[in-house]
């Protein structure tokens, strides 16, 4: 059974806090590593897309707990689908971001809730005392505080329900999970993350009706206190320059192929170079201007769930199935695949298959497909 534990700091972050940072910031690090690290050697109880942890009616349905600063889940419900907000920020920010997300996915891309099956959407919020993450731990989602409990001088973190795209991308990874349960390690792991950092971003900027011109394309943008000489956790317009800062280091995400980083750590560079395709999205997100869940956003649903990305896709099979959804949604040689070329061969991919590949039934040959378009260019 595949490990889900998915956080949304990624490990080299800690370690740098853990080298640069005062006593506190050093000893928060120090404390947030050592419960991810346990967290990760657990493996998760994951349900199937068949089989839905929780029966739900085909509707809504979120239940928001608290932790009590403990480390039991789901701990205390404390708001429930329809109720009134609470008054506590944590438990009112994952009740809507939960929501958002889960209309997302519903309204446009016709999926019921993450699973395909109508999951409730399980939150915990107030997990431990100075937990500095966020993560899927493949049944719900569970928040930390941040730094909620150190001195103004020592604080780096913000709550971390208070960034919504941080919500929608790891409740993606739910998505992901159910579909093409993309192996966490090596380009594979690193589509998991770029796929959760499409969706994220895609539920901010229809959250706030953004098209693509007008959206940051940060994820993580609320994280971070103003201790932090950064923007957010990653830039998919930039990848390289969401934050540069004496305790947590450089951004170090390539945003192209001849920068890729070849790691052991950080299950391969899961983290690292989910640059490069997220940077291929929003390049094929802008060519197509208007809002990127539309058509863009579309392109790449079908791709993680159709069934026929592989759970070991490297980035030149996510690009190929991408280049082929792109077609069958819109013809051969249409704006949106033209787009979807221009955007991988900006990072350094040629998405355009070299062999074909089975169609499915009603649509035109791959292979006509790529001979018009190669006769174009």
């Amino acid at each position: 059974m595949p490990r889900l534990f998915h956080c949304i700091i990624p490990p080299y972050v800690f370690d740098s806090i853990a080298t640069n940072g005062s006593p506190a910031q050093q000893a928060a690090a120090q404390a947030s590593l050592a419960v991810s690290a346990e967290l990760r050697e657990e493996r998760a109880a994951a349900p199937s897309a068949s089989v839905p942890p929780e029966a739900a009616p085909a509707a809504k349905q979120r239940v928001v707990f608290s932790a009590g600063n403990g480390t039991a889940l789901p701990g205390t419900a404390v708001r429930r689908e329809g109720d009134a907000p609470s008054g506590d920020a944590a438990v009112d920010e994952a009740y809507e971001g939960s929501g958002d997300t889960y209309d997302l996915f519903d309204q446009i891309y016709g999926r019921s809730s993450i699973d395909g099956a109508n999951m409730r959407l399980d939150s915990t919020v107030h997990y431990q005392v100075g937990y500095d993450n966020a993560f899927w731990n493949g049944r719900q989602m569970v928040y930390g505080d941040g730094d909620e409990n150190l001195p103004e001088p020592d604080r780096l973190f913000n709550r971390f329900t208070k960034s919504l795209d941080v919500i929608g991308h790891e409740l993606t990874h739910g998505v992901t999970q159910f579909t093409a349960n993309l192996e966490y390690v090596g380009q594979s792991g690193a589509m998991n993350e770029s796929f959760s950092d499409v969706f994220g971003s895609l539920v901010v900027q229809r959250k706030l009706n953004q098209t693509a011109a007008e959206s940051s394309w940060v994820i993580g943008g609320d994280l971070f206190t103003s201790n932090v000489a950064g923007v957010g956790l990653r830039s998919m317009r930039a990848p390289g320059t969401a934050y540069d800062d004496p305790v947590i280091g450089k951004d170090p995400q390539p945003a192209h192929m001849d920068d890729y980083v070849n790691t052991t750590q950080d299950n391969g560079g899961v983290h690292i170079n989910s640059g490069i395709p997220n940077h291929a999205f929003y390049r094929v997100a802008a060519e197509l201007a208007g809002f990127a869940w539309d058509v863009a956003g579309m392109i790449w649903y079908r791709t993680l769930t159709d069934g026929r990305l592989r759970s070991t896709a490297s980035f030149q099979q996510a690009a190929e199935l991408t280049f082929v959804v792109a077609g069958e949604l819109h013809g051969t040689g249409s704006g949106p695949q033209t787009a979807v070329v221009n955007g991988w061969r900006a990072v350094g991919i040629d998405p355009v298959p070299s062999t074909p590949e089975p169609q499915p039934q009603g649509c035109s040959p791959i292979g006509t497909q790529i001979a018009r378009l190669r006769a174009r260019r």
